[in-house]
């Protein structure tokens, strides 16, 4: 479809990283909240099998009768699919641990890395209504980050402020540039979070300086601090904007959704 007869489509953005543990369902979760209490429509669709971004949005394991498997499969559409949450603005298409067979399941499929771009970008009209959509992968570089990183526009990545931080960090970027090469030559790195950074500690300020140092431009300014709100928050089925929307934390993800909403307008889909 030309760009000239193209209707504006939203900015899909997976959040990636194969390191567990780095605040990547946090982000996910958090920055959805952030971008939809400034009056954008989003979508989140949970691609990580331990289904921990449903959760913390509210919706429980009986509530997930159509899911993103489902949805990978065929079985369903993107509308079938999608649920709401407590926050109009905020939708989600929730996982199970049915997706943990997806690599298994999905091995003959000739079509299998690009499963979710067909659903997100071959009918540009599903997802007329968002501004953004955004993707949790699992902490792992397989089929269905892969899926994700061929369907988005861009990636965030979530970068915990501890030792070998940046280690991980050139396997991501491997692989994003061959999915450039091979399936989605305009994907990007939208920029790196640098997440769960404590001020007052050395090695925090270190990592910084040697993600600056080396990534440049691509790290956020805005730096997610070690808050215990932010901690609390899912335990709540809640993001901490809800949560505690005076919360350090809280004012991060606004600051990173500032940042989100200056770096990117709407594509063309």
């Amino acid at each position: 479809m030309s760009a000239t007869n193209a209707s504006p489509g939203p900015k899909i953005i997976a959040i990636a990283n194969q390191k567990g543990g780095v605040g990547k369902t946090t982000t996910t979760i958090n920055l959805g909240a952030a971008l939809a209490e400034k009056k954008k429509k989003i979508l989140l669709i949970d691609l990580d099998p331990q289904g921990n971004a449903s959760t913390g949005l509210g919706i429980d394991q009986d509530q997930r009768e159509a899911t993103t498997y489902d949805l990978l499969a065929g079985d369903v559409t993107l509308g079938e699919a999608t649920q709401t949450t407590s926050d109009e603005n905020l939708s989600i298409i929730p996982a199970t641990t049915d997706l943990s067979s997806a690599d298994i399941e999905l091995i003959d499929n000739e079509e299998r890395s690009f499963l979710l771009r067909n659903v997100l970008r071959k009918k540009p009209d599903d997802v007329a209504k968002y501004d953004y959509i955004l993707i949790d992968c699992p902490p792992s570089l397989n089929i269905l980050t892969v899926n994700a990183m061929v369907a988005a526009h861009s990636i965030i990545v979530p970068l915990q402020s501890e030792f070998f931080a940046l280690e991980g960090l050139s396997q991501l970027i491997l692989t994003v540039r061959d999915v450039r090469q091979t399936a989605n030559p305009d994907l990007r790195i939208e920029g790196i979070a640098l997440t769960m950074y404590d001020s007052r500690n050395n090695l925090s300020l270190q990592v910084e300086d040697d993600a600056r140092e080396n990534m440049g431009d691509m790290v956020f300014q805005t730096v997610i601090p070690r808050n215990v709100r932010v901690s609390e928050a899912p335990s709540f089925a809640m993001p901490v904007l809800a949560y505690d929307t005076h919360s350090k934390g809280s004012a991060a993800y606004r600051a990173l959704a500032d940042e989100v909403i200056r770096k990117s307008t709407k594509v063309r889909v």
